[in-house]
């Protein structure tokens, strides 16, 4: 039986940031659930960089099913956890469901994946103090008054959390990612 990833988003998710290490951790063996607010089709966003503009564009992206309801998943069943960006964390950091779960994946120091406003939910969890990650530079206020240290890469490992700032850090993101998750729980 293959380990499970959890990936948790909802409306309004960055279409790539969702899909890709979807796609990539089913290609490394594992079994990837999709957690939303509800059992229901997730409509996600394409951001984009248009010259004249000083902060990103959003477009409509794909959209997918979620595979089970905040309240449904069970943390302990799964081995990391995916903590995709776009708006979506904006509003899902409030969720006291959402919370616990991303507090068990830290305590437990299973692997964790966050990129671009990610972290916004991690910090609200209270689980960032101390630590550094990664995150698109605009929330980077945020992540500082979670007590992380904000850092401009494209791969920030410390321990078992791997975080990136976008979409364009996808490869070198999920390269470490994968590489934490073979050490901690191979596929």
């Amino acid at each position: 039986m293959a380990k499970k990833v959890l990936l948790i988003t909802g409306d309004a998710a960055e279409s790539l940031e969702v899909l890709y290490p979807y796609q990539r951790l089913r290609e490394e063996g594992y079994d990837v659930h999709v957690a939303g607010p509800s059992r229901k089709k997730l409509n996600f966003v394409v951001h984009d960089f248009v010259d004249g503009y000083d902060t990103f564009t959003e477009k409509p992206g794909y959209t997918w099913p979620a595979d089970f309801a905040f309240v449904e998943v069970r943390p302990e069943n799964y081995v990391a956890l995916v903590l995709p960006g776009g708006r979506a964390p904006e509003y899902l950091r409030n969720n006291p469901v959402v919370q616990r779960i991303v507090r068990h994946f830290f305590a437990a120091e299973k692997p964790v994946a966050q990129i671009c406003h990610g972290p916004l939910v991690s910090a609200a969890a209270g689980v960032l103090n101390g630590r550094r990650t990664a995150a698109y530079p605009a929330i980077a206020p945020d992540v500082r008054a979670a007590g992380a240290t904000w850092m401009d890469g494209e791969a920030v490992v410390d321990g078992t959390l791997v975080s990136a700032r976008g979409w364009v850090d996808h490869p070198a993101w999920m390269r470490e990612f994968v590489q934490v998750l073979r050490a901690k729980a191979p596929a």
